[in-house]
């Protein structure tokens, strides 16, 4: 058995079984303990001969726990309150863009210090300190974003706009640039996506002991950097207009960009929780999305989860790790209907998380930050207060479309028709009008493609955003070449 320590006070370690006898038969409890979340990762003991797969494998398990580690050169510190909205969201930025960091509480020994330091009174927090020793006091996005290169704007036309850098993407980066074609990578906060925030990917192709959705993001982001793709967080996207050699792209301050095709993966964003208490709480104990940037921090306390879907399960698998206490809230009769059953046999197995069915949300308290939460059962109508120090919203997704023109035709819930599904006959925006047949990945306005969670009829699944994402490429490439010059 080789046992890793875990980062982060009173985390686990990470326990890696090694049999000696590298077959099928006798892994086979080892990998049921998998499943069941019982232990964290299976190695075969390296056999005669050559072991370099051996020591890949725990190379990579060895990267992995220093991603989950105390950074021992962090490029950015952060001083704030540890309940601090404006900090939760600084820091969960730069966990899902894999920004290695510290947070100092600013009352602590440690934060008054690095405030002096820094030259700074603690009157305006957070106050962030960059690796290059330069300080940011309550930066914007932008600002941060310019500290690692990532706020420019290239000046030229580029052949394809990819905005947003989830998995369909970044997967449509890496083969755009890799034909060769001039490839712009826009995101508006965080590279991975939504799926970057998942703590463990256990069911994606060619990753037997799982991944980070970080992991996968930085990876695919490194990836599509060496091919040359042009990575930029200068801003979200405001508006689309097609123009006679292609399209200019609005961004939030005043900047456009020019692409000769732009492909719309935004992605989703979760749906509010519509209950008394939340939006006062924000950050400060209510959080939306997994929260891989707080887990240390609900070390001992318990933490709720509100949604069903396998995101829940991850997220509830993760915090487990730290948390004293962790309940799913459903409000459905079971998990079975939306959550894959390999996370359902994990959570089962795991003694600290509990799942309340035809449970739902009805108010939160606390004075400056979370301290309890209101359940309704939705079967009786009863209520119970509980005592609650994070809750965790995961409970379906909305897409990120409300900037594009009505040029760009989208279902009653605002995602984008594609190919087949576009409407051909009526009158009024939204149409198609060319005699040729769209792509099968293209919208109602001609050469702007969408690929992944934002596309109607889409299969919400990591794998499915990668393989749209590459189909998406081949199409435009296409397209630039009956059209346009690549």
């Amino acid at each position: 058995m080789l046992v890793v320590p875990r980062g982060g006070p009173g985390a686990p370690s990470l326990r890696v079984p090694v049999p000696l006898v590298a077959d099928r038969q006798a892994a086979t409890p080892v990998l049921r303990a998998i499943a069941h979340g019982m232990i964290d990762a299976y190695l075969p003991a390296p056999g005669a001969g050559r072991d370099e797969g051996f020591h890949r494998g725990i190379s990579e398990l060895l990267e992995e726990w220093a991603h989950e580690a105390v950074p021992a050169l962090p490029a950015v510190r952060i001083i704030a309150h540890q309940q601090s909205a404006r900090a939760h969201k600084l820091r969960d930025a730069l966990a899902r863009n894999s920004v290695p960091y510290l947070f100092h509480e600013a009352d602590s020994e440690e934060g008054r210090k690095e405030l002096q330091q820094a030259g700074q009174d603690g009157s305006v927090l957070p106050v962030l300190v960059t690796y290059t020793g330069e300080v940011l006091v309550d930066p914007s996005r932008d600002q941060v974003a310019a500290v690692f290169g990532l706020a420019a704007l290239p000046a030229e036309t580029v052949g394809v706009a990819v905005v947003g850098a989830g998995p369909a993407g970044l997967s449509a980066a890496v083969y755009a640039a890799s034909e060769g074609l001039t490839t712009l990578l826009l995101e508006r906060e965080a590279i991975g996506g939504q799926a970057g925030s998942s703590s463990l990917i256990r069911n994606y192709l060619g990753f037997p002991r799982g991944i980070s959705g970080a992991g996968l993001a930085t990876r695919a982001f490194e990836q599509a950097w060496s091919f040359g793709a042009i990575p930029s967080m200068a801003g979200p996207v405001t508006g689309l207009e097609p123009t006679a050699d292609g399209f200019t792209l609005r961004i939030a301050g005043g900047r456009v960009s020019h692409a000769r095709s732009v492909l719309i993966t935004t992605g989703v964003s979760y749906r509010r929780l519509d209950a008394p208490g939340l939006d006062a709480l924000l950050g400060a104990g209510v959080f939306y999305g997994a929260t891989a940037s707080e887990s240390s921090a609900f070390a001992g306390e318990h933490v709720f989860i509100a949604g069903g879907a396998n995101s829940a399960g991850q997220a509830a698998v993760n915090l487990a790790r730290h948390a004293q206490q962790v309940t799913i809230v459903v409000r459905g009769d079971s998990l079975a209907a939306r959550m894959s059953q390999y996370l359902i046999d994990e959570i089962t197995a795991t003694p600290n998380i509990d799942v309340r069915t035809t449970t739902q949300i009805a108010a939160a308290e606390g004075t400056g930050k979370l301290e309890r939460l209101t359940l309704t059962d939705t079967r009786t109508g009863s209520t119970q207060t509980v005592p609650a120090a994070a809750l965790v919203i995961l409970i379906g997704a909305v897409p990120h479309t409300g900037w594009l023109p009505p040029e760009i035709s989208r279902d009653e819930h605002g995602f984008i028709l594609t190919g087949s599904d576009l409407p051909q006959e009526g009158s009024g925006a939204g149409r198609w009008t060319l005699p040729r047949s769209p792509f099968p990945l293209e919208t109602s306005m001609p050469g702007v493609f969408a690929a992944g969670d934002v596309r109607h009829g889409s299969i919400k699944r990591v794998a499915s955003a990668v393989g749209e994402g590459s189909i998406a490429t081949t199409q435009m490439y296409q397209y630039l070449q009956k059209h346009a010059r690549s």
